[in-house]
């Protein structure tokens, strides 16, 4: 039996993760903390890094002009401030389902407007033995969320983690690089030829670049990057 989503609202009236005020627009989180979400804006369209000059705000970070990344643009819809780092903690090390619905709320609210869709979906995998561990892949479940909303097809098998490769947090930009490199592998002919990768932040770039290089080498002719958040 299909439940009409204003009479569950009506029994369980959303409520903000932040603050535990009244949520807005059938989401857990109220007009004043969405409100203090910051923008990720202006940005790099390749990398969604942000801008010392302004007046490049449409255009190519130095970095991708000089040297351009695998995947062909970012959408990261909040800088990795402290709101949106509460809600992927929550979600990462608690495995908060509401943290990761709202999440994925936002991110699908976002790439609606923002960005043209691509032929499926495709979350960063964990290695077996991390997901053994965590019971969970946080970048899964935010996935799940965008697929359902906007109807996308979420493939969760054609790209394996080859290596349990150390943790990313507090290695260096040339560090993270060494660590995650040829960590993927492509294990299906692809179908799709518009993949966007799905994360729930992005710091150097450096996982989902050795992504979307294993992905272009199985015949990907474009890769978008989705991500919560991006960290500067």
């Amino acid at each position: 039996m299909k439940i009409n989503q204003n009479y569950f609202n009506y029994l369980l009236p959303p409520t903000c993760i932040l603050c535990g005020d009244k949520g807005e627009k059938n989401n857990d989180l109220c007009a004043a903390c969405y409100g203090d979400l910051i923008p990720n804006s202006p940005r790099c369209y390749r990398c969604a890094s942000d801008f010392e000059a302004p007046g490049l705000a449409t255009g190519l970070c130095p970095v991708c002009t000089l040297n351009p990344p695998a995947f062909d643009e970012t959408f990261a819809p909040f800088a990795h401030s402290q709101a949106i780092r509460h809600l992927i903690l929550n979600l990462k090390f608690r495995h908060h389902s509401p943290s990761a619905r709202l999440l994925g709320s936002l991110l699908a609210n976002y790439v609606k407007k923002a960005a043209e869709l691509p032929d499926c979906i495709i979350p960063i995998p964990l290695h077996k033995n991390r997901y053994r561990e965590r019971g969970f892949n946080q970048s899964i479940e935010i996935a799940k969320i965008v697929s359902k909303l906007l109807n996308i097809p979420l493939d969760t098998t054609s790209c394996v983690r080859e290596r349990d490769t150390e943790h990313q947090v507090g290695l260096s930009g040339y560090a993270r690089s060494e660590n995650i490199k040829n960590a993927f592998s492509v294990r299906a002919t692809l179908q799709a030829k518009h993949i966007a990768i799905i994360d729930d932040v992005m710091t150097t770039g450096s996982t989902v670049q050795e992504l979307s290089m294993a992905l272009k080498k199985a015949g990907c002719h474009r890769v978008q990057v989705w991500v919560c958040s991006k960290a500067h």
